[in-house]
């Protein structure tokens, strides 16, 4: 059957704010400042940028689901990182034919088939898989607060084999060779990433983490200077 890449978006769980931000840009700036930004916003508006923002239960129950349906054992490799744009590269790695991707995006790219044509990045690496045939399938399993369609993707869907189904659509046991789970910290706020490693030990398995920037938020500490400075960038 080949080889399988599970491939988890943290931003899955989380009802966004931003959710039809489709930036392909992630730094420092758009990771950890602009939530900063966003909150000083906001709050000088009378209004908390952290009740915007909610984390579904399915989190809880995720790992649990996945082992019923599919097969992977403490040997798998599992590699948390903050962009997901290190799924092609884990896809590459390990020979993987077909991924199956939890997001709220499909990662297919943004923009049509033209969009292919850029740079690797967070927003299209599932689409340069399938375009550049690293690999032969595509499952994208949407989460709750998806604002996408597949309808949305109807170029990419004829030329490519692209399946969107639920989560009860999967077939059980299907061997997975390779577990990506990446936080995407432009989509996803700071003061979550305590549940997001809750998260990620759930699963009961060691893991690698690489290129995950730690995030401490505390805007309570910050001084009005650092509040403007914010403001500012």
């Amino acid at each position: 059957m080949g080889n399988n890449l599970l491939s988890i978006d943290w931003d899955y769980f989380i009802s966004l704010d931003n959710k039809n931000c489709v930036s392909t840009i992630e730094n420092k700036k758009t990771v950890n400042d602009l939530w900063y930004k966003r909150y000083f916003q906001f709050k000088s508006e009378g209004k908390d940028l952290q009740k915007r923002y909610q984390l579904s239960e399915e989190a809880d129950k995720f790992w649990g689901k996945m082992k019923k349906i599919f097969e992977f054992d403490s040997h798998v490799h599992i590699f948390v990182s903050d962009s997901h744009a290190l799924s092609y590269k884990i896809a590459q790695m390990y020979n993987c034919d077909n991924v199956y991707l939890f997001d709220a995006h499909s990662d297919l790219g943004y923009g049509g088939l033209p969009s292919l044509e850029f740079e690797l990045n967070c927003a299209n690496w599932l689409g340069k898989l399938l375009k550049n045939k690293k690999v032969k399938e595509a499952h994208i399993i949407y989460g709750p607060y998806t604002a996408e369609k597949p309808e949305n993707f109807q170029q990419m869907n004829e030329l490519y084999h692209i399946e969107y189904p639920t989560i009860n659509d999967l077939d059980e046991k299907t061997k997975i060779s390779a577990i990506h789970i990446c936080r995407s910290g432009a989509w996803t706020p700071p003061w979550l990433d305590g549940k997001f490693i809750e998260f990620i030990r759930k699963i009961g398995f060691s893991y690698t983490m690489t290129e995950c920037l730690k995030r401490n938020w505390d805007p309570t500490a910050l001084t009005y200077a650092d509040q403007l400075q914010y403001l500012m960038t």
